[in-house]
């Protein structure tokens, strides 16, 4: 027999609803004060003292936001929790506690849902955060998860997408568009498979843009860098959707425009090699600007910060704060300027 056919499979219903949640959960410790009681409770109770509470939620939903297809289990669960901890990230704060709920239907089994769990205990740890709340439902359908995450951060250092001024620096962090193409990657492959069942994909050479769409990391690292050298940001957000919807964001609610240049639009090595695979008529500065999940930051800062700020590896200055009637605008290298419009990737489509 083979390892597959010796694979214990329990079905959902098997267990109550409580018993699931135990043996999904009992593995999770409480590693931070401010969860004063958690799991084994109705409700979290957090105390996070002086500091302010920042909250963010995200959820994502089978056929919509992944394809289970190509989505390990264990990197849903990380990626689910990744990228509500981003919400918490764009404010300039730290994920301390997440709430999960989930719908899932009968075609999962409790095994299943071990590996989804075993992918949240390792994000939990990583980023020294608490799993404070667990709850389950029945679905008609596939599985959605939504998942709540809470921080703190001193009031004098929460950062909106509010607060950005004329001539302020635009700084961003990591790249942009790889995520996106880690995502073309995996549609080119699922479809060579679907028309040609014995085809086996072949991933190489791409290993950094599928870890980038399937293992996303909430930039605490920069939160983090930004305290230890006195900086706080005059603005802030989450890219999420691309870079100019996530500029554009940032200018609307700050009443100001922007100019980022091409050129220093960081761009990693993977995304071009994709997009070299796909064609010339795909452009790595296209899918920087309009593709999704690169789970990075976009914020401001005063030219007064530039001598900290210059020397980080991971935060590149792409650009500058303008007037509003400016407009939010990307300036090429040959100095032509080009209005920057949202047309983010659409997972629904």
């Amino acid at each position: 027999m083979t390892d597959k056919q010796n694979t214990k499979i329990t079905e959902i219903g098997s267990l109550g609803k409580q018993a699931l949640i135990q043996r999904l959960t009992q593995n999770f410790e409480t590693r931070n004060q401010s969860t004063a009681k958690g799991l084994e409770n109705d409700a979290a109770a957090l105390d996070h003292s002086q500091a302010q509470t920042v909250v963010g939620t995200a959820i994502m939903v089978e056929g919509i936001h992944f394809d289970i297809t190509y989505t390990p289990l264990q990197h849903l669960g990380y990626k689910a929790i990744a990228l509500s901890m981003a919400k918490v990230v764009a404010m300039n704060a730290l994920p301390k506690q997440i709430m999960v709920s989930m719908a899932v239907s009968s075609r999962y089994s409790v095994e299943a849902l071990d590996e989804l769990f075993a992918g949240i205990h390792r994000i939990c740890l990583r980023y020294d955060t608490d799993l404070a709340g667990c709850d389950i439902t029945s679905s008609m359908s596939g599985l959605t998860i939504s998942v709540t995450a809470i921080g703190s951060a001193d009031k004098n250092r929460i950062t909106g997408r509010g607060g950005a001024q004329v001539y302020d620096l635009l700084c961003a962090s990591g790249d942009f568009g790889s995520a996106y193409a880690g995502l073309l990657i995996l549609e080119r492959e699922k479809a060579t498979f679907k028309a040609n069942p014995n085809f086996q994909p072949d991933f190489a050479s791409h290993e950094y843009v599928l870890e980038r769409f399937l293992k996303p990391e909430p930039r605490t690292d920069i939160v983090k860098w930004l305290a230890d050298n006195d900086i706080v940001p005059t603005a802030m957000t989450n890219v999420a959707d691309g870079l100019a919807d996530a500029a554009l964001h940032l200018c609307n609610t700050s009443h100001c425009g922007c100019e980022i240049y091409e050129e220093r639009i960081p761009i990693d090595y993977g995304t071009s090699h994709v997009c070299t695979d796909f064609g010339t008529n795909m452009l790595p500065v296209s899918l920087a600007l309009n593709g999704g999940m690169d789970n990075e930051l976009l914020f401001s800062i005063k030219q007064d910060d530039y001598e900290k700020i210059k020397s980080c590896p991971n935060i590149a200055i792409v650009g500058h704060i303008t007037e509003q009637n400016r407009g939010a605008i990307m300036v090429t290298p040959q100095n032509t300027a080009i209005q920057l419009t949202s047309q983010s990737w659409n997972p629904s489509k």
